[in-house]
């Protein structure tokens, strides 16, 4: 339960919420309209593995790879995969910022894994059509990240159009690669919030 909290507010701060799946429940509700869901990892999830595997499940769109960077078809397109690092440690200011404004420009903007060096494949496509940074498109229901710092993570997916052109439909994950025994995450230094302490701050 308190990892599930930590894992909750850390979406908040770092954006996503505990309603991330709103958009995706309710597009649910109405019969032949897109979803996307995350298979794995799960939210909350944690490891000692510093790879993972990403899968989702989409329904109602069609993933359209000949078709990809074409002009926009109803109903088809790709995966925009999108993970972000939590800093483990957030300066008092953006913190406070982030608590009074869950929503909108007061979040914490995260390390961005969207590079080839991480995401291979979908990273080097990522850096061919100019979004690695950003996020790493996909034409298959899954991606590949490795050389992952120990850390907690938010993962967005998003299905987009072929153009690239990002819609309503996203899930939103949170979870944490764990440090080896003897080797956790070096004290904060010049009065800064452990992530995990700001977690807590904005849960209490």
């Amino acid at each position: 339960m308190a990892l599930a909290a930590i894992a909750v507010a850390l979406a908040l701060v770092f954006g996503g919420s505990e309603g991330s799946n709103t958009a995706k429940v309710e597009s649910s509700a109405v019969p032949g309209a897109p979803a996307v869901e995350i298979v794995s990892p799960r939210n909350g999830a944690r490891q000692v593995n510093r790879a993972v595997v990403v899968k989702v499940l989409v329904e109602n769109f069609q993933l359209a790879p000949r078709h990809f960077g074409g002009e926009p078809q109803l109903g088809e397109g790709h995966l925009r995969f999108s993970l972000k690092r939590v800093p483990d440690c957030v300066e008092p200011k953006k913190l406070e910022d982030a608590v009074n404004s869950p929503v909108g420009k007061g979040r914490l903007v995260g390390r961005s894994f969207d590079y080839a060096r991480y995401a291979g494949p979908n990273g080097v496509l990522a850096e061919r059509v100019g979004s690695a940074g950003s996020y790493s498109p996909a034409t298959r229901p899954e991606i590949f990240y490795h050389a992952l710092q120990p850390g907690f993570y938010r993962l967005v997916v998003n299905l987009a159009q072929n153009s690239g052109t990002t819609t309503q439909f996203h899930d939103v994950t949170n979870f944490q690669i764990l440090p080896r025994p003897g080797h956790g995450p070096k004290p904060c230094a010049d009065g800064k919030v452990p992530s995990a302490k700001a977690a807590a701050r904005l849960n209490s």
